[in-house]
């Protein structure tokens, strides 16, 4: 019999039956099957944002060349202020579409969500948002202190994750 077999079903201590068994072994295969959906998805996401980004650096650098040639420093100034909070977003966005990346894998791997990786996720994206604010100066001091907050929070529950990771409890017993 294989540990399956032996498995119990809930608080009721009755083993469980083959049929149920297969219903179980079918029901991981197919969400197997999703999340690996979920990852080429991802996968085809994150390669076109990384090409759009490349395409929109080009774009920039083609502007800020005309606008320097026609308009001046001062104009092209600007430009390269606008433009550059644009590719400042763009590439902290494709950094979260890496996280989200990671996670996804690490679900098929693990066959769990990591809070770990869930935290990561999280510090990225809020950073995302501090670093495009700060860029652009539209954060004021409440929204910085809230942010900041929220990663403290981040910062802790990662801790927590790592000191209380179910692999650090079984390498201790």
């Amino acid at each position: 019999m294989t540990e399956d077999q032996h498995s119990t079903d809930g608080a009721r201590n009755v083993p469980l039956s083959p049929a149920r068994v297969r219903v179980i072994y079918f029901q991981g295969r197919l969400l197997d099957g999703m999340i690996i959906t979920l990852i080429f998805i991802m996968l085809a996401t994150l390669l076109g944002a990384i090409g759009g980004l490349v395409l929109d650096y080009f774009a920039a650098i083609k502007l800020l060349i005309e606008a320097i040639r026609g308009m001046g420093t001062l104009a092209s100034h600007d430009l390269v202020k606008a433009v550059g909070q644009r590719l400042v977003s763009d590439v902290l966005s494709v950094f979260i579409l890496i996280e989200l990346f990671r996670s996804f894998t690490d679900y098929l791997e693990f066959h769990r969500i990591r809070l770990q990786v869930l935290a990561e996720v999280g510090f990225v994206f809020v950073l995302r948002e501090v670093f495009v604010g700060l860029y652009a100066h539209h954060l004021n001091w409440q929204d910085l202190l809230a942010l900041g907050f929220l990663l403290a929070i981040l910062g802790g529950t990662r801790v927590l994750a790592t000191r209380f990771s179910p692999r650090a409890h079984s390498s201790r017993r």
